[in-house]
């Protein structure tokens, strides 16, 4: 049984803040050419990313579960995520379009849990989502860092995981509405 945390101050919540804050540094590192800069950039992604893992783990672990986890923790993925897909469009990284189907999930998923919420329907993270997640952070941060390392073509390497992680955005995306769709008219029932 999960309780709700007393302190706001708590680990998981401090977590989520950071990451947060990591990503105008991320975005600025990004306005400036170069593989030193798109290294650093990676890094403050990657680190980033990996607050994503540490703050549910530590959650769950401690049952620490807070109102504001449960609001933030999903918001600053989708920030973090979309802050890094618009930023590698105009750097050529990314085609808008990619961009736009993988954000666009993330608002449309996002309003309908909103619904869902209003209608007493749970749509919790499954097994997709955290797949989802997982491999968007990885096809990023290659991408971010863009430049060749010791052979190994990042610009390609991050542009084959952006379509996997695109096509199980999107599969993630159509699970979401149809386990909503079918809990729906169980949810209007007197």
């Amino acid at each position: 049984m999960e309780r709700m945390e007393t302190n706001f101050w708590e680990i998981p919540n401090i977590l989520t803040i950071a990451r947060v804050a990591a990503i105008p540094v991320m975005v600025v590192l990004l306005c400036f050419p170069g593989k030193l800069a798109s290294f650093l950039a990676a890094v403050f992604f990657v680190l980033a990313g990996a607050t994503d893992f540490l703050d549910g783990f530590l959650a769950r672990r401690r049952r620490l579960v807070s109102r504001f986890g449960k609001f933030m923790d999903p918001l600053a993925d989708k920030l973090l995520v979309s802050a890094a897909l618009i930023m590698l469009i105009p750097l050529n990284r990314v085609p808008a379009w990619m961009a736009f189907v993988i954000v666009g999930r993330e608002l449309a998923v996002t309003g309908l849990r909103a619904l869902a919420a209003t209608e007493g329907i749970i749509l919790a993270p499954d097994r997709w989502g955290k797949t989802k997640t997982l491999l968007q952070m990885l096809a990023l941060a290659t991408l971010i860092l863009h430049y060749p390392y010791l052979t190994l073509e990042f610009d390609r390497l991050g542009l084959g995981l952006l379509w996997l992680a695109m096509i199980v955005t999107v599969a993630s995306g159509a699970s979401y509405f149809l386990t909503f769709f079918r809990q729906y008219p169980e949810s209007r029932q007197p």
